[in-house]
């Protein structure tokens, strides 16, 4: 087993560092991914809002609905989801708006978790190779028959680029999944107060009826 991985250490980590480049590429390309993903669904939430509690302070379903519908915003969609099962009572609507907001969540988080290892694991790919880099570094030494320290320091520096590029791939892809699960974090606060607000309606009509 130790001659299997000697053999595999003098490698070296040179293919550490493809490794972490395809890692890189990849990063970058669901960060550009879930950018596109995201903006798709930007709006005027505020606009929305106060429409929809305009809309429904005058008795105007049809003109909620249509208010809803207009808008991008996965806010919107919930609401839409919601209005359009008013008949049905509070309870209906509460649990129609949850399982459409869950399923517009489904959407948002696809491929996050990759953003999310490659975060926790990149520096770890790193070091990895940097580990093969220094046996391999070594051993040519002692094939060699050189000595002395600015030998040695040569082939430590060389080695440590892996741990350098995983740290490098890393930050980005930790950085860019905690934006966007703060901005899930932020769509799903803004459906929960747009659910109170029809729910508030909602129950008003059926005391009042």
């Amino acid at each position: 087993m130790t001659e299997l991985f000697l053999k595999i250490a003098l490698l070296g980590d040179t293919w550490v560092l493809y490794l972490l480049m395809g890692a890189s590429i990849l990063s970058l390309a669901v960060m550009a991914d879930r950018w596109w993903a995201f903006s798709r669904v930007q709006g005027d939430l505020a606009g929305l809002l106060d429409g929809l509690a305009a809309k429904l302070e005058v008795h105007d379903l049809s003109g909620a609905e249509e208010l809803a519908a207009a808008s991008k915003r996965i806010e919107a969609k919930v609401a839409l989801e919601g209005l359009k099962n008013f008949p049905k009572g509070p309870a209906s609507v509460e649990e129609v708006m949850t399982a459409r907001w869950l399923r517009e969540r489904i959407q948002l988080e696809k491929r996050l978790i990759i953003l999310s290892t490659l975060g926790n694991n990149a520096p770890f790919i790193g070091l990895f190779g940097t580990v093969l880099g220094i046996i391999k570094a070594f051993n040519d030494l002692a094939a060699s028959g050189q000595s002395g320290v600015a030998v040695v320091m040569a082939g430590i520096s060389a080695a440590l680029i892996a741990t350098a590029f995983g740290i490098l791939v890393a930050i980005p892809a930790v950085v860019a999944n905690n934006y966007f699960v703060s901005r899930m974090k932020q769509m799903q606060a803004n459906t929960e107060s747009l659910s109170r607000i029809l729910l508030a309606y909602l129950k008003s009509e059926t005391r009042g009826a």
